[in-house]
């Protein structure tokens, strides 16, 4: 998970340049789409990336889902684990294990 040295150099970061103010969680929300598309926009015109941007667009997502989190009071490992253990129910080994199909139609 991201470690809390981490999440507190984001913070700083912010803090510095006083953007919390523009970090509601509808703006972040938002900056986590645009950010994911431009990550999506690394594979547009092919499944051979440059590792640099993928790696770039991947971090300003994780960094706008970090302060999203933060801002709303959510612990990330705790919210993870718990949608894994709703996945877990939803998609069984038995059923789900080598399959892309939905879980409404397992």
């Amino acid at each position: 998970m991201i470690s809390e040295e981490t999440i507190r150099k984001i913070n700083a970061f912010t803090e510095e340049r006083d953007w919390d103010q523009f970090h509601s969680p509808q703006n972040l929300a938002k900056s986590i789409c645009i950010e994911a598309a431009e990550l999506l926009e690394c594979y547009q015109w092919g499944e051979d990336p440059d590792p640099e941007a993928v790696r770039e667009e991947l971090a300003d997502v994780l960094n706008y889902c970090v302060q999203l989190s933060e801002k709303l009071g959510l612990d990330m490992d705790e919210i993870l684990l718990r949608k894994l253990e709703k996945n877990a129910r939803k998609y069984p080994v038995e059923k789900a294990r080598g399959r892309n199909t939905k879980y409404t139609d397992l």
